[in-house]
């Protein structure tokens, strides 16, 4: 015979708490002054003034009341209720379809899983309803429920959660074996930035000095930006980027052409030219101004980096720089996760 909780050995056998008798016959009953309940009067061992009273004809009981019957005459205070022990039906335990209200309690419960058995199923009922559980409020008034896909989708696997609470605004992620993460949202723009010469240079070659980040009173970026080191520009995370870059050039007598090169290296040692911006001349003109725009997909924060390189043919020019305006520089824009 299976049992709700451990099998009992011999009964659940409980002392009611002593009772004075007064000019009623009807009492409460109580252990350690909390309100009892019996299963029946036939449950019941009742001595009164030392005589054993007989269940139903001499007393009955309904709910956590006892009432003794006319045979047993009108009590009065010179009587003595003298025990009343219950006893448990034995062979009605583990057998019961139902089980009281609130008869287990949480600190009854024990519920262990193991490597092939959960601790709790939540059951669904065929052409009603699949299994879930439901989490309700703090007054029990409503709440909220988990639920199993379908019968018809055949559904069969385990979430395992991470092993922190993850940080604002991420989400939970799985990486395809029911192992969850906590990751980026992503959807939106994450960092954006814009740097710029601050001053004239007309030696030809990598720009390495006289970078700022933007700092204009309406200048604004996203999340922590470029890092500059001797005209080395670092990248804040990996993702697709979005690089315009721009120059302007000036001078007396204009060369026959200038140049403005974004290079990049893919292992933090070796650089190649990605974008060329020219603008050829003739004739004495003033100023010239270049532009060009491309993706940079970064896998690796510590290989992947970038510089700007330039040069004048014949004439003497130099590639502007302002620390008030953008005159050669670059808008950086992180497009999503690479």
């Amino acid at each position: 015979m299976s049992y709700i909780g451990k099998s009992p050995a011999v009964g659940n056998f409980v002392k009611l708490d002593a009772i004075s008798t007064s000019s009623t016959n009807t009492y409460n009953l109580t252990v350690d002054s909390v309100a009892f309940v019996p299963e029946s009067a036939n449950h019941m061992l009742v001595s009164l003034n030392g005589v054993i009273q007989a269940p139903l004809s001499s007393f009955s009981v309904s709910g956590s009341t006892i009432t003794f019957l006319p045979s047993s005459g009108t009590l009065s205070s010179s009587d003595s209720i003298d025990f009343i022990m219950v006893y448990g039906n034995v062979l009605d335990v583990g057998v019961a379809t139902t089980v009281t209200d609130s008869a287990i309690t949480r600190n009854k419960l024990n519920l262990i899983s193991d490597a092939s058995n959960p601790s709790l199923i939540a059951k669904g009922t065929s052409g009603v309803s699949e299994g879930y559980i439901q989490l309700n409020c703090a007054e029990n008034s409503h709440g909220i429920k988990l639920k199993s896909p379908p019968h018809s989708a055949g559904a069969s696997y385990t979430l395992t959660f991470p092993t922190t609470d993850g940080n604002n605004e991420e989400f939970l992620q799985t990486n395809g074996s029911g192992v969850l993460t906590w990751a980026s949202a992503g959807g939106g723009i994450t960092e954006a930035d814009c740097w710029r010469l601050t001053a004239n240079t007309t030696s030809n070659g990598v720009l390495t000095s006289n970078w700022e980040r933007v700092d204009d009173d309406t200048f604004g970026k996203l999340g922590t930006g470029m890092t500059e080191s001797s005209g080395i520009f670092s990248f804040p995370s990996t993702g697709i980027y979005l690089i315009d870059a721009f120059a302007s050039f000036t001078g007396e007598y204009l060369s026959s052409y200038n140049y403005y090169e974004f290079q990049t290296t893919p292992d933090n040692s070796t650089y190649t030219t990605r974008m060329h911006m020219e603008s050829s001349h003739e004739g004495n003109v003033g100023n010239s101004l270049v532009s060009a725009t491309t993706l940079v997909d970064v896998t690796n924060t510590s290989n992947i980096k970038f510089k700007f390189n330039w040069g004048a043919q014949g004439g003497s020019i130099a590639i502007e720089g302002n620390t008030g305006q953008n005159r050669t520089g670059f808008s950086m824009v992180r497009l999503g996760d690479t």
